[in-house]
């Protein structure tokens, strides 16, 4: 029984059929060998560098090949999808971290294959981490006190447009010159979004939509520090003491009965 191709091996096909170019002329424009027939029979797997190449001579959407997205390409000027991806030995995607000593030149090298190779990558084999892009990115400072510490690690998944986005949600945001983790919360105007920390002694910020060039929706954090902070020891005694008021009215309750 012949095996079933995989959703990227049949995308791949499609792609090429619909440019008009044989195996030859597909394998040779993405340096791939000397023929895709091998690929789009799911005997050879895509490699990092041909989704790259994908990606970067037309526009095509790496989530949409894997599957997990219906927007085949990427729009033009609008999208906050990752301009870059790597994949493992395996061919899996790496989930990329993105130090605080590295966030500086992020933005400037958010095309640069070379450099992403110098970032450290990891894997999480949760089922939360299956589908979609994830990246994992350290945060600076104390703007999102008491949920995110600083140099703890936040992980995100990629929101492929600022329409998709979810309001209210905190958000790694990449701008022209920056990495900031705030709350995102859509303004009015189509031409802004508001950044809000969660420590109040920061301003909101109001950014620029076309300023935007990748967005992650952060889903989990990574921490290191394990002591319990004096917002949590309130809310914890708070908790005690209603639990131990319960106990009593159930106690007299029991006693009048």
């Amino acid at each position: 029984m012949a095996t079933e191709l995989t959703t990227e091996a049949k995308r791949f096909k499609q792609i090429r059929e619909e440019l008009s170019k044989t195996q030859t002329e597909f394998a040779k424009l993405l340096d791939a060998g000397s023929t895709t027939a091998d690929i789009e029979r799911g005997k050879k797997k895509i490699t990092g560098k041909i989704v790259s190449e994908l990606l970067r001579q037309f526009n095509v959407n790496p989530l949409w090949l894997y599957g997990t997205s219906y927007n085949k390409y990427l729009e033009t000027g609008r999208s906050t999808s990752p301009q870059v991806i790597t994949m493992d030995t395996s061919d899996r995607e790496n989930m990329i971290m993105v130090p605080i000593k590295a966030s500086a030149g992020y933005a400037s090298n958010i095309q640069d294959t070379d450099w992403y190779n110098e970032l450290p990558t990891f894997s999480i084999p949760l089922p939360q981490y299956k589908e979609g892009s994830y990246r994992a990115f350290q945060v600076k400072g104390d703007s999102m006190l008491p949920v995110l510490q600083p140099d703890e690690w936040v992980m995100g998944k990629s929101v492929e447009s600022l329409r998709l986005a979810t309001d209210n949600r905190i958000h790694v945001v990449v701008t022209n010159d920056s990495i900031l983790v705030k709350k995102m919360r859509k303004s009015d105007s189509a031409r802004s979004v508001n950044l809000i920390s969660l420590n109040r002694e920061y301003p909101v910020i109001e950014q620029p939509v076309g300023e935007i060039k990748e967005l992650w929706e952060v889903n989990s954090k990574l921490s290191f520090d394990l002591d319990v902070h004096e917002g949590e020891e309130v809310l914890m005694s708070l908790k005690q003491g209603l639990d131990r008021l319960r106990e009593e009215i159930a106690s007299i309750k029991e006693g009048g009965s």
